[in-house]
């Protein structure tokens, strides 16, 4: 049941922006792929459980669920957003946060309420402390968020948008290489670049040729 709900609130969202596609199916399996490197390096052993794992995967097609309060021509806009549509597209990581803490308030502190808290609020911030909403850095940023941005990031590359073509697989990963330590936690970096053949099965099945 938790599962079906998680799908149906992100499905809302993903009715609303066109260009979304399969992005929140693309993002939990680049999320997966993630966590699975991380505990497969040892890396983060007190924080990556068995609970942990499962609960980031499943909850992570509700990192934008914020975007249901982002006006339609801003959310869809064909063009490059103005510096004041920016600031209203950013406002997405609250709403969200705003959004499953009312759910937890609800329901109860469920851990996979908590992770998709964590992720919707701060998939935006920059290991450097550049990103936004709180310009968090380093591991002040929750795990599943600095997981989530990786994942989120290279969808979004690899996508096409109102905005932009989807770029190829190499130009991508190049680019989230190039943002390790600076936008990226480096670790998560680290795995996802040695999972590539698993990457690339995830864009075949969605995209089609890479």
């Amino acid at each position: 049941m938790q599962d079906g709900l998680i799908i149906t609130m992100a499905d809302m969202v993903e009715s609303r922006d066109p260009d979304t596609g399969a992005h929140v199916q693309k993002t939990a399996a680049y999320v997966k792929i993630i966590v699975e490197g991380l505990k497969r390096k040892g890396y983060y052993p007190e924080k990556i459980t068995p609970t942990f794992e499962s609960d980031v995967i499943r909850s992570a097609p509700l990192h934008d669920i914020g975007k249901i309060h982002i006006p339609d021509s801003v959310l869809n806009k064909p063009g490059k957003l103005t510096e004041q549509e920016f600031e209203i597209m950013k406002t997405h990581t609250t709403a969200g946060r705003k959004i499953l803490e009312k759910a937890i308030d609800t329901v109860g502190a469920e851990n996979y309420l908590k992770e998709a808290r964590n992720m919707a609020a701060c998939h935006h911030e920059r290991w450097d402390g550049n990103g936004y909403p709180e310009k968090l850095y380093g591991e002040m940023i929750p795990l599943s968020a600095r997981i989530m941005a990786v994942a989120d990031v290279f969808d979004a590359l690899t996508s096409t948008r109102v905005y932009k073509p989807a770029f190829p697989m190499e130009k991508a990963v190049t680019i989230i290489e190039e943002g390790s330590g600076t936008q990226f936690d480096p670790k998560c970096v680290e795995v996802f670049l040695e999972a590539l053949p698993e990457v690339r099965e995830v864009l075949e099945k969605y995209n089609g040729s890479v």
